[in-house]
């Protein structure tokens, strides 16, 4: 199963989807290096900050293993009620990154060779160049 994995460092965010099955096992908190998951961030130290499955449910730090658990909550992960004296039962993830994990959100610790704001502006780029192309080929339909 593809990961997507969010790289964040200054209020930018570096977003990649990767196969590579080096981060199952690991846990939240921990580091890895970022060659790891892409040639880009050769040089990057990582560092695992929150996980979520495919249907949104959080990964919880300090709960064992990679399955599910129902947690009495007041605050934190998970847990969006904010009134004074509320506690709810919400289902969480544990902090082991398994197969059915589907997004991963990391921090840089150690920024690498590449700075991290030309990796932000290429993904930019791309991005702005795949939305163009679709409303020019529109408009060329219409004409004909």
């Amino acid at each position: 199963m593809a990961f997507k994995i969010n790289v964040s460092h200054k209020g930018k965010t570096y977003k990649l989807e990767t196969e590579n099955e080096v981060v199952v096992g690991k846990k939240i908190g921990e580091t890895l290096s970022g060659s790891d998951l892409d040639e880009n961030l050769t040089g990057y130290e990582l560092e695992i900050t929150g996980t979520s499955d495919l249907s949104g449910i959080p990964g919880f730090k300090g709960l064992e293993g990679p399955g599910y658990h129902r947690q009495l909550l007041t605050r934190g992960t998970g847990m969006r009620d904010t009134r004074k004296g509320v506690r709810l039962k919400r289902t969480n993830r544990g902090e082991e990154i398994s197969s059915k994990t589907h997004q991963i959100n990391t921090k840089v610790l150690k920024e690498g060779s590449k700075k991290f704001a030309d990796l932000t502006k290429k993904e930019e780029s791309a991005a702005e160049g795949g939305e163009e192309a679709p409303k020019e080929e529109a408009t060329e339909g219409k004409k004909e």
